[in-house]
């Protein structure tokens, strides 16, 4: 994956749109409150901060409403950067809707226009039923503010009404939709990722298997012939020696010598062959992070990951590819952390993730294992090793020990 693949998958997440459409209107606004400063006619500010101050004898175009407008806006742009950062999966239900709240009184108080902005990042960080009565009370109290004081006729009052039906169906809509999007691509990356990085490791099996299959085939095939040959050299040496014995005998013995060695080499050549049959999981676990764009992916490896046996380099390539898809699928994280050291005749992994974790998780109840943790378990067991969970909250840390040359 390029590096501009990975700039439009990153601009396509929902909380950097909404991050960028805050700063838009940030900007618009600063701009436009710039030139009513300079002295230029602008739309004066609406929102319910301009109510009160117009109920206690001030103007619509007075300076410091337009300032405190301003520092309001600016506020308002703060804390939507901060919980569009923030993700769906860091901080409960509650403290999200809590800190929407705040924001959405901030946008009121500047001006009726701007809590569509409000409706979408709730349609993305709360669950859909809680997002969808937040927008409805969204369009009446925008219903509200607006035709209230203009006591209009109803008419009116239901274009006003069905306008803001619209822009927070909208929003809502918009909002729901970049979310399902976004954690849709998060699973097929994750997917993806686990198969590239799949296909590196059974590439490397196969040619592990060609490797020992060129092995047998020195080992059974040419070994047998060179001894059989060398045998027979010595019988046909000890036949011509009764006829010719200098002469035959030195061709004899120069022959059996080469065939002793060109068989010696042989055993040499096949012993090598079968010392060096090791994995090498460095190209599947880069695979495994480049595929992966939504989540940072943090490699550290030492010469432990180029020298593993067979069965050892699938059960921790699956380990790993278990705990990343688990951190980016359904701990929210942004940065996963990835390290495999060899310690003797042993390899050691660690998964360590920013993710929301797990603060209820008991690490010493069987039943709070899930199927994905359960099987990493159970894959370090056959190998002699173990699985360990160290961090739970915040964030979450899988530690694994196995053999190597398993």
């Amino acid at each position: 994956m390029t590096r501009l693949d990975r700039l439009l998958a990153r601009l396509a997440e929902p909380g950097v749109v909404l991050r960028l459409a805050a700063l838009v209107v940030c900007a618009m606004e600063l701009v436009s409150a710039g030139a009513a400063l300079l002295g230029a006619r602008t739309e004066p500010y609406d929102g319910l901060v301009a109510v009160v101050w117009r109920q206690l004898g001030g103007s619509a175009n007075d300076r410091a409403l337009l300032l405190i407008c301003v520092a309001l806006l600016l506020a308002f742009v703060a804390l939507m950067w901060r919980l569009a950062s923030q993700g769906s999966g860091v901080v409960t239900v509650n403290r999200r809707l809590a800190w929407l709240l705040l924001v959405d009184l901030l946008a009121f108080g500047v001006t009726p226009g701007l809590p569509f902005l409000v409706t979408a990042l709730a349609a993305v960080l709360l669950p859909a039923r809680v997002a969808l009565g937040f927008g409805f009370a969204q369009v009446l109290l925008n219903t509200g503010i607006y035709a209230a004081p203009q006591a209009a006729a109803w008419l009116d009052q239901f274009g006003l009404l069905s306008s803001m039906l619209a822009l927070h169906g909208l929003a809502f809509g918009l909002g729901r939709m970049a979310a399902a999007e976004g954690e849709k691509r998060r699973w097929l990356q994750a997917v993806l990722a686990e198969q590239l990085s799949g296909e590196h490791l059974l590439a490397e099996q196969m040619r592990y298997s060609e490797r020992m299959q060129i092995a047998r085939e020195l080992h059974d095939l040419m070994g047998h012939h060179l001894t059989a040959l060398n045998l027979q050299l010595q019988l046909g040496g000890a036949l011509l020696a009764r006829e010719d014995k200098p002469g035959a005998g030195q061709a004899l013995g120069r022959a059996q010598g080469v065939a002793a060695q060109l068989l010696a080499d042989v055993r040499e050549a096949v012993s090598q062959q079968r010392s060096s049959q090791r994995i090498d999981l460095s190209a599947a676990l880069q695979a495994l992070a480049e595929g992966i764009a939504s989540t940072r992916i943090e490699l550290a490896m030492d010469d432990a990951a180029r020298d593993l046996g067979p069965r050892a380099a699938h059960a921790l390539l699956r380990c790993v590819q278990e705990g990343v898809t688990n951190s980016v699928r359904h701990a929210g994280a942004r940065r996963v952390q990835v390290e495999l050291r060899g310690q003797g005749d042993e390899v050691a992994v660690s998964i360590d993730d920013d993710g929301h974790g797990a603060p209820n998780w008991h690490a010493g109840r069987a039943e709070s294992f899930g199927n994905g943790l359960s099987g990493m378990a159970e894959r370090m067991t056959e190998l002699g090793g173990q699985m360990r969970v160290t961090r739970t909250s915040p964030g979450f840390r899988i530690e694994l020990r196995c053999p190597r040359w398993v």
